[in-house]
């Protein structure tokens, strides 16, 4: 109906405009993949020790008389209210990450703490049972048991294990409901067969949301003493400097494969305008002026980089989904098909598709013959 609208002649060459924005969806592709996996390395970190977030770690610094008086100092001193006090101890575990193992921690609990425990990290509930007293048993979170493959039964901790060593072999014996990721064991069977001898604390604030209000205070209070403060808010902060440099060489790689794509898509929108050489001649021919022409190519090639930018974005977050779906989840990996520095990375790339395409244009316009065209005498 519009023979001379920008858009028809997009339509009726598919074999040329496909493959200029099958480029482009390339590109988008490419870049949205990179970063997202890139950034599930922090996330995971995130989500895995995301159980500290509601929680005040307390250590005496090897000092086990230490540990009762520093908790009466912060339930006097504390800005926010303290709800519960939780005396424990700890050994070691690991789990896996797309980048190899981390460490874990395996809390020891006395039994009336652990329904408490488990409420404060957003459990609706166990498949099995809570550890006797002073039994090699443990319980687990679901994230935890999809990660190292464990079931009701399995063994979490034994002797013959450099990772998670146990003087005996502790079973799983329940597995909560709970997207935390979660180790617990008797605090009574710690005291007898794991050393040092020294009672941690596990400090947390009457009101959730003052938590970090919380952790902070202590953070500052205890700063040059012989006290070690664990907070989530640590572990933000370690995340963030341990990756910078690794986002400073992943800008420079970006920015390098997004300039060998414009300087590819340059090339390709001059061989392809240099295609339509004729069209243009006759065109103006006929009464299009220069403004028209270029117009009319700006609208084609804003048509185009918005088409393959789009199309690629689509596709970026499908098969993000794919890949969360077959390669994340069945190992409790983390991975945000929606993360929104992923896909911002990418917005570079069309416009600077589209800059070099409009010089591109330009400078074909600037000494356009029409008269020369018609009459052959440019092909």
């Amino acid at each position: 109906m519009r023979p001379l609208a920008p858009t028809t002649y997009l339509v009726r060459n598919a074999g040329k405009t496909i493959p200029l924005i099958g480029v482009i969806v390339l590109a988008v592709l490419l870049v949205c993949g990179i970063i997202s996996l890139i950034n599930s390395i922090p996330l995971s970190i995130r989500v895995i020790y995301l159980y500290n977030k509601e929680f005040l770690g307390i250590s005496p610094r090897g000092d086990p008389t230490q540990t009762l008086k520093i908790v009466e100092e912060i339930k006097k001193e504390s800005p926010v209210p303290v709800e519960r006090a939780i005396i424990c101890r700890a050994t070691s575990n690991q789990v896996r990450s797309i980048v190899g193992k981390w460490p874990f921690v395996v809390i020891g609990l006395e039994q009336k703490d652990m329904d408490w425990y488990m409420k404060r990290q957003l459990s609706n509930g166990i498949q099995g049972r809570l550890p006797i007293p002073g039994s090699p048993e443990a319980v687990i979170s679901g994230p935890v048991a999809k990660n190292l493959n464990l079931k009701i039964g399995s063994v979490l901790l034994s002797p013959e294990s450099n990772e998670s060593y146990s003087q005996k072999h502790v079973k799983v014996v329940g597995i909560a409901d709970t997207d935390r990721w979660l180790m617990f064991t008797s605090v009574e069977y710690l005291r007898k067969y794991h050393f040092p001898p020294i009672d941690l604390a596990m400090i947390l604030a009457k009101d959730v949301q003052q938590q970090t209000k919380l952790d902070a205070w202590a953070e500052r209070h205890f700063k040059g003493r012989r006290v070690q403060v664990w907070t989530y808010q640590q572990i933000e902060k370690n995340t963030r400097e341990m990756f910078a440099t690794l986002y400073q060489i992943l800008n420079v790689v970006i920015g390098t494969l997004a300039l060998v794509i414009t300087i590819m898509m340059g090339m390709l929108m001059n061989i392809y305008q240099s295609q339509r050489l004729v069209e243009f001649g006759l065109l103006q021919a006929i009464g299009y002026t220069k403004k028209q022409l270029l117009r009319r190519v700006l609208v084609e090639s804003v048509l185009v980089v918005i088409a393959g930018w789009m199309i690629g974005m689509v596709l970026g977050y499908g098969l993000l989904i794919l890949a969360q779906k077959l390669m994340m989840e069945p190992k409790s990996f983390a991975l945000d098909p929606a993360d929104p520095t992923a896909f911002a990375y990418t917005i570079p790339i069309p416009f600077a598709i589209l800059v070099v395409a409009i010089a591109t244009v330009v400078l074909r316009f600037r000494s356009f013959d029409p008269v020369g065209i018609v009459e052959r005498r440019l092909v």
